[in-house]
């Protein structure tokens, strides 16, 4: 009885591992079918796919005029909405908007499976003019703090969906620079918000108001220019129109063949296939549990979201929310003007990512800037013991400050330079790490914690000051940004040019980090995409 036991035990131990052989070798197959099958990528993208990616992109404008703007109003509003602000309450309008973010990410996760990539966009410039009609015309806290609360759902709603829409249309080569380009538009609304802030802050009256309503008209532009933009390739597959997705391809791929568009729509159809053979008709909380039940998409959601939250968590929004304020704090007298410096910097160094992304990958990006993040904080924490500061009205004592307030500036120029080069842009592409039928459920968990992170930052960012020192304040981010780059070292794979069909097997694979490296080695030599700018 024992020897058949045995000889039982080892015939299931040789089938068992024969199912698991036959089951990495069709993944592996179908990973390389998908692979074959998307030779659409290497013919030219057209300039419609990057008009596409701009237009959309002022969904990012709005996002960036919305954090750059509120810097100078607090140091401006003065009594306008009854009486001169606390700190509380500065935090409170502040902080609000992030919150009415993380809803209007929920919403439009919900919606962007069920009404497309598009309607929830157009819903989010209805939702941000409301908003920026309700601020402009507050006369009270409590007015002013709703109009903060809804503007930030249709930040969230357009933060949300414009990434994951222009991951879905963008061609492989350009994935990452079309994304980035969406990030370049977040720091260009921050920069030009901080400059007519800071303008606006010299005319005499309530000339916030201005620099508050302004904000409407990008969102007005985004939802007449959307009608023009077509549905993602992806959602129209998923729903059956096969000729419509054709139709998008031709226009994203105006020199690829009928046979190479129907091979790629062929593709999508296999991927989604294989994604949700055992779905079924399953409910959203099953869903949600999938998510986290699924090993592979586990790794793959979770590794979106522990980059964003460390692009929050490690202390930028703080200098966006609060820059005015802060440069106040170290002795500068035109803290307006000033705080232009941070907002500048965000956008140059935004531009350098548009062209080190895709060329150097997201990896080594990351490896760098989020150490350099880490030790300008450090430096900053080192400088700030030098000044003497009233921990409880945050106030300059004294007019001495010396060399300390310009080594904290340098530091954070050269932070943010850091932060806006790498983990700023590569936290929002990280959607393409997320499997094809949660996707939009995990792009939305990916948005909630880029807003439930800022709504902890700028709603603790003054009090930390007070209760930490701002020594401790910053010596903390720099912590947070260390820890973050430790898990990027160890965890965080590369997925540069793959198609968004095969970067589904890459968490197959553990983080994926060898399994990448070993797909872009294996496919170095295969046909290159025919690079085509605007100007081409």
């Amino acid at each position: 009885m024992e020897k058949v036991f045995e000889k039982n035990e080892t015939n299931w131990s040789e089938h068992s591992a024969s199912q698991v052989e036959n089951a990495g070798e069709r993944r592996k197959s179908v990973a390389d079918e998908v692979t074959e099958l998307s030779s659409i990528e290497a013919t030219a993208a057209s300039k419609a796919a990057w008009l596409i990616s701009a237009t959309v992109s002022t969904g990012g404008f709005l996002f960036g005029y919305d954090t750059g703007y509120i810097s100078s109003v607090l140091v401006t509003v003065g009594a306008s909405l009854g009486h001169e602000l606390l700190s509380s309450e500065e935090e409170l309008v502040t902080s609000l908007t992030s919150g009415g973010a993380l809803i209007g990410a929920v919403f439009a996760g919900l919606m962007a499976d069920r009404f497309g990539r598009k309607l929830p966009i157009w819903a989010a410039c209805v939702v941000f003019v409301i908003g920026t009609v309700l601020q402009t015309a507050a006369y009270s806290v409590v007015q002013f703090a709703v109009g903060r609360f809804v503007v930030g759902l249709g930040v969230g709603s357009a933060a949300m969906i414009v990434p994951l829409y222009i991951g879905e249309i963008a061609p492989a080569k350009y994935r990452g620079r079309m994304i980035a380009f969406n990030n370049m538009s977040v720091t260009l609304g921050q920069l030009i918000a901080s400059a007519i802030g800071a303008g606006l802050a010299q005319v005499p009256g309530e000339a916030w108001r201005g620099t508050v309503g302004i904000g409407a008209l990008p969102a007005i532009t985004l939802g007449i220019m959307l009608f023009w933009c077509p549905e993602s390739p992806r959602q129209l597959v998923a729903r059956g129109r096969l000729d419509a997705a054709e139709r998008v391809l031709l226009q994203v791929y105006p020199t690829s063949s009928p046979e190479q568009r129907h091979a790629k729509v062929k593709s999508i159809e296999m991927s989604i296939h294989e994604a949700t053979a055992s779905m079924g008709n399953e409910s959203l909380g099953t869903s949600f549990l999938r998510i986290f039940r699924t090993p592979p998409t586990g790794r793959a959601v979770l590794t979106a979201c522990l980059i964003m939250a460390i692009s929050q968590l490690g202390g930028f929004n703080t200098l966006m929310y609060y820059s005015a304020r802060l440069f106040a704090i170290v002795g500068f007298s035109n803290a307006t003007a000033v705080a232009i410096t941070v907002s500048g910097t965000n956008f140059i160094f935004s531009i350098v990512n548009l062209f080190l992304v895709d060329r150097f990958g997201r990896r080594i990006l990351l490896v760098v800037t989020v150490l350099g993040m880490s030790l300008c904080m450090l430096t900053a924490a080192v400088a700030f013991h030098w000044i003497p500061i009233n921990l409880q009205t945050l106030e300059l004592e004294g007019d001495n400050v010396g060399g300390a307030g310009i080594i904290i500036l340098v530091a954070i120029i050269v932070y943010v330079a850091c932060f806006s080069s790498g983990v700023a842009t590569i936290a929002w592409i990280g959607t393409e790490l997320i499997p094809l039928e949660v996707r939009a459920l995990g792009t939305m968990l990916n948005t909630v914690t880029c807003w439930s992170t800022n709504i902890i930052i700028a709603s603790t960012f003054l009090s930390m000051m007070k209760g930490m020192t701002p020594s401790g304040a910053f010596g903390f981010y720099s912590a947070i940004c260390f820890i973050g780059w430790i898990f990027i070292v160890i965890c965080y794979p590369d997925v540069k040019g793959m198609p968004l069909e095969a970067i589904r097997e890459v968490f197959m694979h553990g983080f994926g980090r060898a399994y990448s490296k070993q797909w872009q080695k294996e496919n170095k030599d295969a046909p290159k995409v025919v690079q085509q700018t605007f100007g081409h």
